[in-house]
């Protein structure tokens, strides 16, 4: 059942069409006026608006561009007796859901606004999983360090220079590189991780530009690498560091030309990506054991981003608290539990060595093996892995 607004000046049109939809379940209300429907909008929750073009003083397409600006979730179905393809074309450019002549079908208007309402509940599901998404990955703190960088990250997103990430493991290298995607003009195509350390070195080149098919024993069919997939995006390559100096030379490459040579090919593929690499090694020191092409450092690092450890921003360890509680009581469908405040001085004494990762993983412990208050005494229990 939805509830739904029929916007329009002829009462016998209204009339009937709250008779057919109220015998179809739905809640509805009518306004005979743009205004008057804008009003009711405003002062009521409605999931589908249907609203006639031709209206005096205000008319459908009027409407349509207030609800689509102020209320961009509520779908609107525009219905007309003076229909053409022109009138069609402008309301749908200007936000429609749908658009129908009169007389009305009413096979087809109901079929408009049952789809209507599943649109606006997929719209209102998609939004929802963003947030969640966008709060997984919060960077929280208010430390010097934290707010140092998200100024960086601010002034650096929106354009497409290289940067690299360095840091200890566990810092949340990874959360830089999404915020600086979701932050960009890139935000709405594909973010892609690679994982270096992960990938064997043999596999490396067929991993990050794919390759043909039968160009060696295991490549049974054509395979899409990883800058491909991420064309028009961002990618993500993680522990660089610890990728293979032939795999360098051909990263170096993509930099240079902006395209790739899969494995196997002979063609060269264009790609448009842009490119964010974090690593916890020294680089400038694996450069000098010959470990570390040094020209494809100065090509990464446009700009440079280095992570605090927790240990230097130990004044964020309350808020982080905060923070990885609320997502885990969600996560786990738990109440919520409150520390003392000797609870949380005890987790700042602590070295956390594992930095962020560590921290999280001691939370979500404490979340569960712990009563309704955790105090001084849970921390020193639980902080270290029970043996």
């Amino acid at each position: 059942m939805a509830k739904i607004l029929v916007i329009d000046d002829e009462k016998s049109i209204r009339d009937a069409l709250i008779e057919i939809l109220t015998y179809e379940h739905h809640e509805v209300a009518d306004a005979k006026s743009g205004y008057e429907g804008l009003e009711k909008i405003e002062n009521e929750k409605f999931d589908v608006v249907l609203c006639d073009i031709k209206m005096p003083k205000m008319d459908g397409i009027e409407v349509l561009e207030q609800v689509h600006t102020k209320y961009p979730d509520i779908p609107v179905v525009m219905i007309t007796g003076h229909g053409s393809v022109e009138t069609a074309v402008e309301a749908l450019k200007k936000g429609a859901y749908d658009f129908i002549e009169k007389p009305l079908d009413i096979n087809r208007l109901l079929v408009s606004i049952r789809n209507a309402g599943e649109h606006k509940e997929l719209v209102r599901e998609t939004k929802t999983l963003k947030r969640k998404i966008q709060k997984t990955y919060d960077i929280v703190g208010e430390s010097d360090e934290i707010i140092k960088i998200k100024n960086i990250i601010d002034r650096v997103a929106p354009t497409d220079a290289r940067v690299l990430i360095t840091g200890e493991n566990g810092t949340g290298k990874e959360l830089v590189a999404r915020w600086m995607h979701l932050k960009s003009s890139r935000a709405e195509n594909p973010f892609v991780e690679v994982n270096c350390a992960a990938i064997p070195s043999e596999l490396i080149e067929s991993e990050l530009f794919g390759h043909e098919k039968g160009s060696f024993t295991s490549a049974y069919k054509k395979r899409e690498g990883k800058f491909e997939q991420a064309h028009t995006g961002t990618i993500f390559l993680d522990e660089i560091g610890d990728m293979s100096l032939a795999a360098q030379a051909k990263v170096l490459r993509v930099l240079e030309e902006n395209k790739i040579l899969p494995v196997g090919s002979n063609k060269l593929v264009s790609v448009n990506v842009r490119v964010i690499a974090a690593t916890n090694k020294n680089l400038k020191e694996e450069i000098s054991k010959g470990r570390f092409r040094e020209d494809l450092y100065h090509r990464l690092s446009v700009i440079i981003v280095k992570m605090p450890t927790l240990r230097e921003r130990k004044e964020d360890i309350p808020l982080l608290t905060e923070h990885f509680t609320s997502l885990i009581t969600s996560d786990y469908n738990m109440p919520a539990k409150k520390y003392t405040k000797e609870a949380l001085e005890e987790l700042q004494s602590l070295k956390w060595t594992g930095n962020i990762r560590e921290f999280r993983n001691v939370i979500e412990r404490l979340m569960i093996l712990c009563g309704d208050t955790i105090t001084a005494d849970d921390i020193k229990r639980y902080a270290l892995p029970i043996e």
